[in-house]
């Protein structure tokens, strides 16, 4: 234990997400031999975002205005929905850049040990985008994992029956791979959304 304010900030860096103990005191220690200067940026960056960052009204993707720059751009496709768990999958999906329609950020995923059920997450809103009749595909790309699974089967359930084309992003193995490092349910997963070849 350090003294004071030392292991006031340790604990605070330490709350953050991906940051343990150790990772925590590294960059207290770092900030301490920081210019102040640097310290006094990051701490005006910190108070900045929280005063002006919110979350798009349609969307719910990070913002800094009532709408995302995504949700503005009319040369998006309205009739594509891409639903992700967070903003953060936003961002890696643009860096492809095939995908050209809008999205829908989740919040998080159905997770029953967490309490995060459907009722946590913005499905509502979803759903209410779908009124006008415009969307006509929705593309699931929650986590391949357990609770990303969840939430796409329950999404598939509810969209379905609306006449929607419900699809999900193919899962499997990575470019440049090798078969002998794949676990079981990668290859598993490989398997079951192969496709035609020459597709």
């Amino acid at each position: 234990m350090y003294e004071g304010v030392v292991q006031d900030l340790i604990d605070e860096l330490g709350r953050l997400p991906g940051v343990g103990p150790k990772g925590a005191q590294r960059i207290a220690f770092h900030l301490l031999a920081a210019d102040p200067a640097d310290v006094r940026r990051l701490a005006d960056v910190l108070v900045e975002v929280k005063a002006k960052a919110r979350f798009c009204s349609v969307c719910g993707n990070v913002a800094e205005e009532e709408q995302c720059r995504i949700c503005r751009d009319p040369r998006r496709d309205p009739t594509l929905i891409c639903v992700v768990e967070e903003s953060k999958d936003v961002v890696a999906i643009e860096r492809t850049r095939e995908f050209k329609g809008r999205y829908h950020v989740l919040g998080g995923a159905i997770s029953p040990l967490e309490g995060i059920g459907p009722e946590q997450l913005r499905i509502r809103e979803l759903i209410a985008r779908l009124d006008d009749g415009v969307v006509t595909e929705i593309i699931l790309a929650t986590d391949p994992n357990i609770e990303g699974d969840a939430t796409a089967a329950y999404l598939t359930r509810m969209l379905r029956p609306m006449g929607l084309q419900v699809t999900r992003l193919a899962s499997g193995l990575p470019v440049g791979g090798d078969l002998e490092y794949a676990d079981e349910v990668t290859l598993g997963r490989a398997f079951a959304g192969r496709r035609s070849a020459g597709e």
